[in-house]
């Protein structure tokens, strides 16, 4: 009996073994076809090949690669769920952790960001990315003061970090600490004299110390070096504004749409200086036109909002 009991078991194994076999092969193919179609930019069917794979079993690398793709097509709400699944899964890595909280910034998740980035650093207490992606979280809730803080323990683990540096200028100018943010600005630009994010920055300086000609100068030249530079376009066209000179920011935005027909800042702000001019008609023509090219722009009050220097490494993967 225990003979023929022993042959039958071993039997009633074979399927499921067979099973298991075919289902770690067909894993491996849609892992490695997943992994080879987003190095070859075929993104939808690294996409579909990901997902099958994840179907079969969880696993950590086909986790993060899917995250990836998904950030870079901007559908940031599914690598939300990915990365939280992820992270929660494997909670060991701090790459993951770093790119979930990146995935949290473009999304305005900044408790979640916070926590994310909070993770990354109990797993390694010298990782200046990760300092630096607290400081910006921080930011976002409008805690400055200790978003300063965690951007200076950022620098002072990674010199001359520019990301970091670039950020706490921007913190220090809203809390109107012009010469510490200034410091900031010419670190930058000692490492790079025409570093466009930090030249915007002290033109916003400029601003503040009631140096609008001198600001003008700046967003000017920014302008002139890099036609396609956006920001530049925004803050000079608001400076125009603020001064009332009404017409030069409306030809200014008319020159900027011209470049790029899909910029829906420049629409809105063109909008609010015609608004100010008596042009009811073709602000409310421009209004419309931004809500149609950036629809998630708008809050219920519909006004529009700008995020600047939104997106640095949509992967959050910082070298």
């Amino acid at each position: 009996m225990g003979f023929f009991k022993s042959i039958f078991s071993t039997n009633s194994l074979a399927p499921e073994e067979e099973k298991k076999k075919e289902e770690n092969k067909n894993f491996d193919i849609f892992k490695y076809d997943g992994i080879r179609s987003q190095n070859m930019g075929q993104l939808d069917y690294a996409v579909k090949c990901l997902r099958e794979a994840l179907n079969i079993h969880d696993d950590e690398e086909v986790l993060a690669h899917l995250g990836q793709v998904l950030s870079i097509q901007g559908k940031l709400d599914e690598a939300f769920d990915i990365y939280s699944r992820l992270t929660e899964t494997y909670p060991h890595n701090v790459e993951s952790f770093l790119a979930f909280a990146n995935v949290c910034f473009l999304l305005d998740k900044f408790d979640e960001m916070l926590e994310a980035a909070e993770k990354a650093i109990a797993l390694d207490a010298k990782s200046a990315p990760a300092y630096f992606l607290q400081g910006r979280a921080l930011f976002g809730l409008h805690n400055e003061v200790m978003a300063v803080a965690a951007l200076t323990k950022s620098v002072a683990l990674r010199e001359s970090y520019v990301q970091a540096l670039l950020l706490r200028a921007e913190v220090l100018l809203s809390m109107r600490q012009f010469e510490e943010a200034g410091k900031d600005i010419e670190d930058v630009l000692s490492q790079n004299e025409a570093d466009e994010d930090a030249l915007r920055l002290k033109g916003r300086m400029l601003e503040a110390l009631d140096r609008k000609e001198e600001a003008e100068e700046v967003y000017r030249n920014l302008i002139a070096t890099d036609p396609f530079y956006e920001q530049a376009y925004i803050n000079l066209g608001d400076l125009f504004i603020t001064q009332n000179r009404l017409s030069d920011a409306i030809a200014l935005f008319d020159e900027a749409i011209e470049l790029n027909p899909n910029f829906a800042e420049a629409y809105r702000e063109r909008g609010r200086a015609k608004l100010l001019s008596g042009d009811e008609a073709g602000s409310l023509q421009d209004a419309q036109k931004a809500v149609e090219l950036k629809p998630q722009e708008v809050d219920v009050s519909g006004q529009f909002r700008v995020e600047e220097n939104k997106p640095i490494n949509i992967l959050g993967l910082y070298s």
